[in-house]
């Protein structure tokens, strides 16, 4: 079982590596999309190929940060009813569905992607759009993006049986502190207080006048 513990660190090493990446290429995506928009706007100047490096990117970010998100447990999860059960219970549960449906499902789509990326590879396609890009890099995201989700599901499935076993941390455990999505929702909550405050001494201002 060590063997295998140290192949699902691996895999996680990679998949955190991938996903610190993907942080920075956030900041690309804003930095193109307002560079794009400031030139429209204030030059009347476009072009398809930023345009198109937008959604590159954007791609790049939902496809490579899969499996990392997979990874720190931060993806939706209708588990209302399995939260009911055990600790055990669940993590059966999570076997289940890493067998039956996150990798046939990875696995099928891997496949067929190949041949879509190695056919526009071969033929060097090109954007159908006057100064687009190309389009291979685009295509390769995919194979990619579900090789990592795939390692990802094999590395959970490893630390379930492990832990199944005494031999890991619960790989269910979510990491210590807030959510981003409590953090979002903390961060909404503060600034309609702030609305509503600054709201309220516009008003009193106004009567006092």
């Amino acid at each position: 079982m060590k063997l295998f513990l140290s192949i699902a660190n691996i895999i996680d090493n990679i998949n955190i590596r991938v996903g610190k990446i993907v942080i920075w290429l956030t900041l690309v995506v804003v930095l193109v999309s307002a560079t794009n928009a400031v030139v429209r706007k204030v030059f009347s100047v476009s072009s398809n190929a930023w345009l198109e490096l937008q959604w590159y990117l954007f791609g790049a970010i939902f496809l490579l940060a899969a499996g990392y998100t997979f990874l720190r447990n931060e993806h939706v999860r209708v588990d209302a009813l399995a939260q009911r059960f055990t600790r055990r219970a669940q993590i059966y549960i999570e076997i289940f569905g890493i067998i039956f449906f996150l990798l046939p499902a990875c696995v099928l789509i891997f496949w067929l992607s190949l041949p879509f990326f190695y056919e526009s590879f071969i033929l060097h396609e090109l954007s159908s759009n006057t100064g687009g890009l190309i389009r291979w890099p685009a295509k390769l995201l995919i194979p990619v993006g579900f090789a990592l989700l795939i390692l990802a599901g094999f590395s959970q499935l490893i630390k379930c049986i492990g832990y199944l076993r005494g031999d890991c941390p619960d790989p269910l455990a979510r990491p210590v502190g807030k959510t981003a999505e409590e953090e979002l929702a903390e961060e909404i909550l503060a600034q309609a207080k702030l609305d509503a405050q600054q709201s309220v001494n516009t008003t009193e201002t106004g009567k006092g006048r």
